[in-house]
């Protein structure tokens, strides 16, 4: 399981150009994944992945290795770096937190920033 958490984010990083990338990503979740994003909850990936190419134009994560909690969910710490489409760079940490199904999909991710404000521009 832990391999196919570790693809979410090498694939997340490639999808930008990579169309091949971006479908083997979405096909990591089932298609009514609940993602949870400083605390606001929606139904679906592909529809984050859309907003969030709106907003940047490239990123690259690096992560601790995924941990297997009490509750049967994975855990690691996460720091990206980034350019947003208007040109101004960032980076960011947080923790990820994944759920899967039997068949090794991911049913559940939330990502929880260090900053509290940070995916204010998807929640509206």
């Amino acid at each position: 399981m832990t391999t196919l958490l570790n693809n979410y984010f090498r694939l997340f990083d490639a999808s930008r150009a990579d169309e091949r990338a971006m479908q083997d990503l979405l096909s990591l979740f089932t298609p009514d994944a609940e993602i949870v994003l400083n605390g606001t909850s929606r139904i679906g990936f592909e529809g984050f992945m859309k907003a969030f190419y709106e907003y940047n134009s490239d990123v690259k994560h690096m992560w601790e290795k995924w941990e297997l909690q009490p509750d049967g969910s994975y855990q690691t710490n996460w720091a990206v770096c980034g350019q947003s489409a208007d040109g101004t760079v960032y980076a960011k940490t947080g923790i990820d937190i994944a759920r899967l199904n039997d068949a090794g999909q991911i049913v559940y991710l939330e990502n929880v920033q260090n900053d509290k404000d940070a995916f204010s521009k998807y929640n509206q």
